[in-house]
């Protein structure tokens, strides 16, 4: 396989403006070269070309909370689970991906971070970028899906073992902020992770008072959190008014309902929105019985249920994300690169390499149409996906 590659007379969402009729030239996996008129390169060398004739180059997606997928999770704790979900992904527009935990056993998380800290990337598939851990610092009153006998109060030494278990790859840490009586917040803050505060009882005060200790993110907002209320406009309110906090966005329709989604953007706009999927095992397989954290799941009418019909997790895929937020009215192609791609770099302090086409960064690239469908995904410079093959 060729490690040079050139997109040819599309339009390209370069960082700062857009070239039509652009052309795009890949090397070893980097962007090399943006340039309005053809690219001369060396005829003896083996070059993939493609046309990009009415089509547009935007970044790839990075999803920063996705459990599992195509029948495996991250917490199967095996590599074949973790090449599963990578291979799955592209054909959705994802090219990179934070594996996400669920609150278990001790024993049980440090697996699936231990498994994390000894993969290796595969080619032409996603890239795992690190590790969102989710749980179990959280609160019970707000559990949601997450298993309640494993949930426990933030703990700052444990936290600290479990980043060396991991290597490192911990990026994104959800925390209930009214159970942190161990400092972990501002512990996180002050170490340059991204403090994501969910499972949350807090109000609004609550919430501001995290803010200003480091948290900047809420996780899937208006999901296991307060909701607006006259009186205390709690953690969604905290959203719409605190100008630091990014929030995670679940784009299906069911966490949110369409006009749920409609006043979100409105109110908070791409700036500080960031598409997820907080997808499960389930997502491309149809209906039917599955697992999530130990528990028994059922999926029926695109939604992933406990057995008392809590929401677990999604089935969504990203692309439909991206196509339900385009029914929004003044959502634009930018704005859609600002929520999955931009934002999520910038929170875990990879937009020097990922989150936007630019040359010297990764070679994380999508071909889309003017719908947003997707034609081709390239990851690190490599076709993953394209349109009609499988």
């Amino acid at each position: 396989m060729s490690n040079q590659m050139i997109i040819q007379f599309a339009t390209i969402y370069t960082e700062n403006d857009v070239l039509e009729d652009g052309h795009l030239f890949i090397k070893d996996g980097k962007i090399a070269t943006i340039s309005k008129d053809p690219i001369q390169v060396d005829e003896s060398e083996e070059i993939q070309l493609i046309d990009g004739k009415g089509l547009s180059v935007i970044p790839g997606f990075i999803d920063s909370h996705i459990h599992g997928a195509q029948g495996a999770d991250m917490m199967d704790a095996t590599e074949n689970a973790l090449d599963t979900i990578a291979s799955a992904l592209p054909k959705e527009g994802t090219t990179s991906f934070l594996a996400t935990t669920i609150t278990q056993s001790t024993e049980n998380i440090e697996k699936a971070l231990h498994n994390v800290a000894i993969y290796e990337n595969k080619h032409a598939a996603a890239e795992l970028i690190g590790v969102h851990l989710e749980g179990p610092f959280i609160n019970k009153e707000k559990k949601g899906a997450q298993p309640e006998r494993f949930i426990m109060n933030a703990d700052l030494d444990l936290f600290q073992r479990w980043q060396n278990i991991a290597a490192g790859k911990i990026k994104t840490v959800t925390v209930a902020p009214e159970c942190d009586d161990d400092g972990l917040i501002s512990y996180l803050a002050e170490n340059g992770y991204n403090v994501s505060a969910g499972h949350s009882s807090a109000n609004f005060a609550q919430i501001k008072e995290a803010a200003e200790k480091g948290v900047h993110q809420l996780t899937h907002l208006c999901n296991a959190m307060t909701g607006l209320h006259h009186r205390d406009i709690g953690a969604v309110g905290a959203a719409f008014i605190i100008p630091s906090l990014l929030a995670e966005v679940i784009a299906d329709e069911i966490h949110l309902s369409p006009e749920m989604l409609q006043l979100v953007y409105k109110n908070i706009g791409s700036e500080r929105l960031i598409l997820i999927t907080d997808s499960m095992r389930a997502k491309a397989l149809g209906e039917g019985n599955f697992e999530l954290g130990g528990q028994k799941v059922e999926v029926k009418n695109n939604k992933a249920t406990l057995q008392e019909g809590t929401l677990a997790g999604s089935i969504l895929k990203m692309d439909d994300a991206v196509q339900n937020m385009l029914k929004i009215e003044g959502v634009s192609i930018r704005d859609i690169i600002q929520m999955a791609s931009v934002n999520p770099a910038k929170q875990i302090h990879l937009f020097d390499q990922k989150g936007s086409i630019k040359e010297g960064k990764d070679a994380d690239i999508l071909l889309v149409n003017d719908e947003l469908n997707i034609k081709y995904t390239i990851c690190r410079g490599m076709v993953a996906y394209e349109e009609g093959i499988e």
